[in-house]
């Protein structure tokens, strides 16, 4: 089982920057895989970036991937996505999941992901 944790939400204007932290606790194996997702009111979850425990590979949105990074620090068992260039159609839920068994095909896919954080609200103002 994996549990999740997500931090850094918060307000911020258009252009503005914000880090999202992704804590994974673990108690057995270790995730293959961590994702970002959000939704924002009245819309569908939506894929944000993904990143393999094991290597680096990664996947991000269209809309994000000139403007998002995601890293990890696997001695703390942390993911983070770096939100840069902020802009109001960014402001949603921000929710980190887990995939215990994945090929890097299918990053973006949110069916793959077995265990899902709480969400962290990210508001981006015009």
């Amino acid at each position: 089982q994996v549990q999740l944790a997500e931090s850094g939400g918060g307000f911020v204007q258009a252009g503005g920057s914000l880090r999202l932290s992704c804590v994974a606790s673990r108690r057995a194996s270790t995730p293959a895989a961590i994702g970002w997702f959000r939704q924002a009111p009245g819309k569908e979850r939506e894929f944000v970036a993904a990143i393999m425990w094991s290597r680096v590979t990664t996947d991000f949105a269209g809309p994000v991937k000139d403007r998002f990074t995601i890293s990890r620090d696997i001695a703390k068992s942390t993911v983070f996505l770096q939100m840069n260039s902020l802009e109001p159609e960014d402001t949603a839920v921000y929710y980190c999941a887990a995939a215990m068994g994945m090929s890097s095909s299918a990053l973006s896919r949110a069916s793959v992901y077995n265990y899902w954080g709480q969400g962290t609200q990210v508001t981006v103002s015009s």
